[in-house]
């Protein structure tokens, strides 16, 4: 019996030893690579290596956007206990008490040692024990050596000048990327690519002194310019913030556009959102209002039909019109804003009086396919990309679908919508010989070594309009500051042309409210600006709503600012009447 039970247990070694054999044989011998593999990436940790975000600058190159780089500190809580410490003076591990780590933790971290063991000992694999540490605290930080003890780069977003330009510049989310505005449209170029290092640890979480690792380098993400220029936006926030505030309005804002290249250099708005507490603000101001809210435009739109009119050769400036208050046109009534005689006028008079029943026998010269045309031409109804996303195209119906009165509505600025960029890009046409240029906000992207690549328009310039046309629409605005109904936009020694309007609003019952607006192009001898102003439903006498004031304010800080020479000649308008009434209304 014992005999027996000796040969089953020496076999059962013999097995057991042919089974290790076998294995170490593979291991060893067949499998060896494999197996040195898997052991490898059982010891090695990859940490990722965050870019820098690239800085949003102004026109001029100053920061309106920058990353700081911050670190949170995360532990996998299985790993946090007593330790061996490398001691390169001694050449030979010590050992470290997990809880005098802590202490000294605490104490760098500034949190209590209760609440601090609380976060770090545990079984979880991943939690937060500090966010947003400055590199200094970081460093010292991971010096004091605990196990599992690791930091990740985040980066945390500035912007110096608070909430000037905010809706444009946007914010990002918590995990660094934008939600909006140019964080957002931009964000491809802004965040650059992560890199990457791997290194070896012990058993213990501790990374092997020594070992070997590799490191992928991060590229920075690059800059971005835009076109803005931070000044001339906080002048216009706060001249829109108190028009707005005067009228008790729901909104305002204001347009900035150079006339000769359709850079915007200002979105400003009556309330702008702070991009590092984008809650706090209202989501209607988390995006340029001039790029969001359509509205009707009212006697701004006229300016069309005037340079339709003339471009097609089917009226002159100095034309002579009998004008009634009102005029039934195929059945449909048209009166004017207010009670007034029938006058003999010129085609520049209407336009500077702004009468409806003027500006519908002046359209009337033109079929409705061929003022829709026009129409198209400048925009209206037109997505427009300035390289932030949002933008409302507003609501434009062909003419086939007009109905009876929109046909004549269209002709003073009824029966469509628009945003106040598609308005000023109109009269930055206006303004620049007929070319309606690509309105942008992103001027160039700048790489880390320098290397400026500018932003790309998706549409090219065109030409809306003859030069010879443009040239006369700027004497029939200036006729507008001059004789008519902005008056309150002449600046001292510089000509100023524009024009006023104020348009029914829409609510959901049907128009209930009006947005008052007026956009100038200044100096008209040699334009340089576009400024446009629209206030969305004031309250109170419609008849003593005025903005012009605000855009005179604007325009005189952009001459300033950007010294701008006087005018060298005197206004140019025509004349309003054909022969001079015996009581004008003005």
């Amino acid at each position: 019996m014992p005999k027996s039970r000796l040969k089953v247990t020496m076999s059962m070694l013999m097995i057991c030893l042919f089974v290790l054999g076998g294995r170490l044989l593979f291991i060893q011998g067949i499998d060896a690579e494999d197996q040195a593999q898997q052991a490898m990436d059982r010891r090695t940790r990859p940490v990722t290596l965050a870019p820098e975000r690239g800085a949003i600058l102004d026109r001029d190159g100053n920061v309106m956007a920058e990353s700081v780089q911050r670190y949170d500190l995360v532990v996998d809580q299985r790993l946090v206990q007593d330790s061996r410490v490398w001691d390169s003076d001694t050449g030979s591990y010590i050992e470290v008490d997990i809880d005098d780590q802590l202490q000294e933790l605490s104490d760098i971290l500034d949190i209590d040692y209760p609440e601090l063991r609380e976060l770090m000992v545990g079984d979880r694999p991943y939690r937060i024990i500090s966010r947003r540490v400055t590199p200094e605290i970081r460093q010292e930080a991971l010096e004091v050596g605990i196990p599992g003890l690791v930091s990740e780069p985040v980066a945390e977003r500035i912007y110096p000048n608070g909430a000037v330009a905010g809706s444009i510049l946007g914010f990002n989310g918590h995990d660094g990327h934008g939600l909006e505005g140019v964080e957002r449209s931009q964000d491809e170029h802004l965040q650059g690519q992560p890199g990457e290092r791997v290194f070896e640890i012990s058993a213990d979480g501790v990374r092997i002194p020594n070992a070997s690792f590799s490191e992928t380098e991060a590229v920075d993400g690059k800059d971005v310019r835009l076109t803005i220029d931070q000044d001339v936006s906080w002048y216009a926030q706060e001249a829109i913030a108190a028009k707005v505030d005067e009228y008790n309005a729901q909104w305002g804002n204001i347009v900035v556009m150079d006339a000769q290249t359709g850079d915007i250099l200002a979105l400003a708005d009556s309330e702008t959102v702070d991009p590092t507490d984008p809650t706090a603000t209202d989501q209607l101001f988390w995006r340029p209002t001039a790029l969001t809210q359509a509205y009707e435009p009212g006697s701004t739109g006229k300016a069309m039909t005037f340079a339709m009119a003339l471009d097609a050769g089917v009226v002159t400036p100095e034309q002579e019109w009998s004008v009634p208050n009102s005029q039934t046109f195929n059945n449909e009534t048209i009166n004017d804003s207010m009670p007034h005689d029938t006058y003999d006028m010129t085609t520049a008079g209407i336009f500077t009086r702004s009468y409806n029943t003027g500006t519908v026998q002046v359209a009337e010269n033109l079929s409705p396919e061929q003022r829709w045309q026009y129409m198209s031409d400048f925009g209206v109804g037109e997505p427009i990309d300035i390289g932030v996303s949002g933008v409302n195209q507003g609501q434009f119906t062909s003419w086939e679908n007009w109905d009876r009165r929109q046909h004549f509505t269209t002709t003073f600025g009824q029966g469509y919508s628009v945003t106040a960029l598609h308005v000023t890009r109109i009269f930055q046409a206006l303004a620049n010989d007929g070319v309606m240029m690509p309105p942008r906000v992103i001027d160039a992207y700048i790489d880390e070594d320098g290397l400026e690549t500018p932003w790309e328009a998706p549409t090219e310039p065109r030409q809306v309009i003859s030069k010879e046309a443009a040239d006369e629409m700027l004497k029939l605005m200036e006729g507008v500051v001059q004789e008519g109904t902005a008056q309150a936009a002449k600046i001292d020694g510089y000509r100023v042309g524009g024009k006023t309007g104020t348009g029914q609003a829409a609510g959901a019952s049907g128009y209930d409210g009006h947005t008052t607006s007026f956009t100038g192009v200044v100096p008209l001898d040699d334009p340089q600006f576009v400024v446009s102003v629209a206030v969305h439903r004031p309250q109170g006498d419609w008849k003593t709503w005025q903005v012009t004031d605000t855009a005179a304010d604007v325009m005189k800080y952009l001459l300033s600012k950007y010294s701008v020479p006087p005018s060298e000649t005197g206004p140019q308008h025509y004349d309003v009447f054909t022969e001079d009434p015996q009581e004008r209304p003005w």
